[in-house]
């Protein structure tokens, strides 16, 4: 239930998945959450200025006209997160940040790390992903579901279109069934100590492509 988070760990990490420009890209198509960087932001705030660890995560496509391959203006942070001075950073090429080139979980274990926050982009594709193979692997994970946004798809039975908002309300059911707390940023933001700001939007230099408010 919302605002039922327990104090988190000093240690608790957050993983920060994918926060690059290449998902301004208006190809992706319409997505959801137009709060969502600025709800990132907050927790980035949050974390470094008390001090505590982040894992700054970054995709790099394998699929060379792809925004988010290396080399393309997309593979770039967002420059609120590109100014992070991260506890770690991991590159990947799949959907999980556990597959990237530094083994996260070891990392994780040699610090007697339990607790793992999760934002970022895409919703249910690597924070969702990421947050289940933490669950898997034992973790605590706590799933900042409106700290995270993604973009509408087509369903390939049907041809039809499912908005991104219901994609990410199946994530949070999924996660919320065995993998994860899923809870609200503010949420986060208390059992972390720190009063939640305003959320009056993106933070400067971040662009957003069409939007739906969920």
């Amino acid at each position: 239930m919302p605002g039922d988070l327990e104090p988190l760990d000093h240690d608790a990490v957050l993983i920060v998945i994918d926060v690059q420009q290449g998902f301004r890209d208006p190809s992706r198509g319409p997505r959801d959450n137009p709060r969502a960087l600025a709800r990132i932001a907050a927790l980035v705030d949050a974390w470094t200025g008390a001090g505590r660890p982040v894992v700054r995560v970054r995709h790099a496509s394998t699929t060379p006209t792809s925004s988010l391959s290396p080399g393309s203006p997309g593979y770039a942070f967002e420059p609120f997160v590109a100014e992070i001075d991260p506890s770690l950073d991991v590159v990947k090429q799949v959907h999980s940040a556990f597959g990237g080139d530094v083994d996260l979980h070891a990392w994780l274990t040699n610090r007697g790390i339990r607790q793992v926050v999760v934002c970022g982009i895409q919703t249910n594709m690597c924070c969702e992903t990421t947050s289940r193979v933490a669950g898997d692997l034992g973790y605590e994970v706590v799933f900042a579901h409106d700290a995270t946004h993604t973009f509408d798809q087509v369903d390939p039975a049907t041809g039809q279109v499912v908005p991104a908002w219901q994609l990410a309300l199946a994530t949070r059911s999924n996660l919320a069934n065995g993998f994860a707390t899923v809870a609200a940023t503010v949420d986060v933001l208390a059992a972390a100590g720190v009063a939640a700001p305003p959320y009056e939007g993106d933070p400067p230099g971040a662009v957003r492509g069409a939007s739906h408010a969920t």
